[in-house]
């Protein structure tokens, strides 16, 4: 929420489907966003996404609705680039920002980073010949 109290964003669009068990990602977000102090007029929902292809695909049509010239990925440092190698692939003009990772467990953001090595890669080849 650090991104919306320095005026950086006009709104926030949580992306994400429900995994195993609900509520969806995007729920999720938003509720964190609203009890952080961001008015529910500018907190928007995609939540039918999956996969990350998805969620930028399923949330461009929203952010041409909102007349979003630029959009702040906000994920795990170490997902950013393949978001964003989506991201512009899809059109859009995209930065992206990482919150800390206090608090995250080792072993987790190691694995987290050993699955993401190859998702980057396959992302990467499968729009080499774009």
């Amino acid at each position: 929420m650090a991104l919306w109290r320095a005026g950086e964003v006009g709104a926030i669009l949580g992306c994400g489907g429900v995994g195993v068990h609900g509520p969806s990602e995007a729920a999720v977000i938003c509720r964190l966003a609203r009890e952080a102090g961001v008015p529910e007029a500018a907190l928007f929902r995609e939540e039918r996404s999956t996969t990350t292809e998805e969620n930028l695909r399923f949330a461009r049509p929203l952010l041409e609705a909102m007349g979003a010239g630029e959009v702040v990925i906000v994920s795990e440092a170490y997902h950013l680039p393949r978001a964003l190698l989506v991201a512009r692939r899809l059109g859009l003009r995209a930065r992206g920002a990482a919150p800390g990772v206090g608090g995250t467990r080792a072993r987790a953001q190691a694995r987290a980073v050993l699955r993401e090595i190859p998702a980057f890669l396959w992302y990467w080849l499968r729009g080499a010949g774009r």
